[in-house]
């Protein structure tokens, strides 16, 4: 296949897969969906898995969270984001009303951001949706930046009303609209106007300030190829399409700039051959995902229509939950994923094992972090005297009952980067846990593995089950790099 043709039959199938990603999709339906041929769909999705945009459940595919870079390439690209996020967030704090970042994409509005605030009747729009413009505050605020502000009275849903005002860039160009966004059972559209014109429009002008003094960000290094690029090519497999890899590369490449990349400084930040990267970007340019301007190329809104939507829409539980399955069936015993609450654990998924004597914990379980693995994980991060305040009580005989024996054991756990608890919880249960991490580097939650103990020895787990741990929270943390769900 060549080169460019094999990127276009790539990204034909990663849209079909986005265009109905709650269904379950095997290889023949994406054959009728494409009209490619069977070897062609098997080799693009072996690449796509191979990467770690896909995975496969027995013959099932399904969209994998790390196919988000492709989306992030865009959002980054543009700034807008970055730049505007903090002021949107306070606008729907001080409003009590859900806000949304949208821009045009064709002849429809695409949303960037959003800010909702939880409710009975809540809003909900995802990052990536498209809606018509003509249809929509945000759309019609785009359609006439002229005009002081756009209302959406129930035109895209019956209940929902928008007021839309349009943000420029320093060139005086409409780049995106910020939307205030209620429900009539609140609001009608006069009384929404009402209570947020003003506020809106101030923050407006705050959010034009901020596009007109943001900073350019860095050029990429003279040479940083793509991690999976160099992996791919010490072992890319007789299915492997590296023209797919690189395409996508150049791809997630043109977003690491604001404002795009040329032709040179992608094909050094990739490493590839500069006439690889000039088919890759004429091939995105001719299918909408990038733009010129000039000698710069950029990614466009449409990138998000590669799945961003549902995969930005996933709970910390279900980005997880594929991970513990795969932790389970190495080590066959029933493994979990906390967060810190307080000072208790709080169970945010869980794959159980089926045996006579299990231990019997699920989703939603709150239960206390001291005489837990997963609990001395995640106390590792509390200051000295925020873990001083825990007052731990017996629970068993082997429980830990004064804090400065728990303090010890919680640093020795942040030391080692696990911690192995034996029958503190209760008689019998013993488990080893591993921090997983956000992208900013702290902990945002904990993995364990739990058995009785007449099934393995405190020696048996670290052995046994240690490393199998240790890779699934990395696969946890690497598909978390590309979600909000951890914050």
């Amino acid at each position: 296949m060549e080169a460019a043709g094999t990127l276009e039959r790539g990204l034909t199938v990663l849209r079909a897969l986005a265009a109905d990603p709650g269904r379950r999709t095997r290889a023949t339906d994406l054959v009728r969906a494409t009209g490619l041929a069977r070897s062609t769909v098997d080799r693009v999705l072996g690449t796509l898995v191979h990467l770690g945009h896909l995975r496969v459940e027995g013959r099932d595919v399904l969209l994998a969270p790390r196919l988000m870079e492709l989306g992030e390439a865009y959002l980054a690209s543009g700034g807008l984001r970055d730049a505007l996020d903090p002021l949107a967030e306070r606008l729907a704090e001080e409003l009590d009303e859900s806000v949304s970042l949208a821009v045009r994409d064709g002849d429809g509005v695409r949303f960037i951001d959003q800010f909702t605030r939880r409710r009975t009747m809540s809003i909900t729009f995802r990052v990536g949706d498209l809606l018509p413009a003509d249809r929509c505050a945000a759309g019609l605020a785009l359609l006439d930046p002229a005009a002081p502000y756009a209302e959406d009275d129930q035109f895209v849903e019956p209940g929902l009303v928008a007021v839309a005002v349009p943000v420029r860039d320093e060139g005086g160009r409409a780049v995106c609209a910020v939307s205030v966004v209620s429900h009539t059972s609140r609001h009608t559209a006069a009384g929404l106007r009402d209570h947020c014109l003003p506020r809106l429009r101030e923050t407006v002008r705050e959010m034009e300030a901020a596009l007109a003094g943001r900073a350019a960000r860095p050029d990429p290094p003279a040479s940083a190829p793509d991690r999976r690029l160099r992996a791919a090519k010490r072992e890319p497999g007789t299915g492997y399409l590296q023209s797919l890899a690189r395409g996508l590369a150049v791809l997630v490449a043109l977003g690491s700039t604001r404002g795009g990349l040329s032709l040179a400084d992608c094909a050094r930040a990739t490493g590839l051959p500069r006439a690889s990267v000039r088919r890759a970007v004429q091939t995105l340019v001719r299918l909408g995902y990038a733009s010129a301007d000039g000698t710069r190329f950029a990614p466009l809104p449409r990138v998000l229509e590669l799945g961003y939507a549902h995969l930005s829409g996933r709970t910390f539980g279900e980005i997880v939950q594929p991970h513990l399955v795969d932790l389970v069936a190495r080590v066959r015993e029933s493994a979990s994923v906390a967060v810190l609450s307080g000072d208790d654990v709080v169970y945010v998924a869980r794959v159980p094992t089926v045996s006579i004597m299990s231990v019997d914990i699920s989703v939603g379980t709150r239960l206390p972090a001291y005489p837990t693995s997963l609990g001395r994980v995640l106390l590792a991060e509390l200051p000295e005297e925020r873990l001083a305040a825990i007052v731990p009580r017996r629970l068993s005989r082997h429980t830990v009952t004064s804090a400065a024996e728990l303090a010890t054991a919680v640093r020795q756990a942040a030391v080692d980067g696990y911690a192995l608890v034996d029958q503190e919880l209760e008689e019998g249960v013993r488990s080893i846990a591993v921090p997983v991490r956000d992208r900013t580097g702290r902990i945002a939650a904990a993995v364990n593995v739990a058995t009785h103990a007449s099934r393995a020895t405190p020696a048996d787990l670290l052995r046994d089950v240690l490393p199998a741990l240790t890779e699934a929270a990395a696969r946890m943390e690497a598909d978390l790099a590309y979600t909000r769900a951890a914050g």
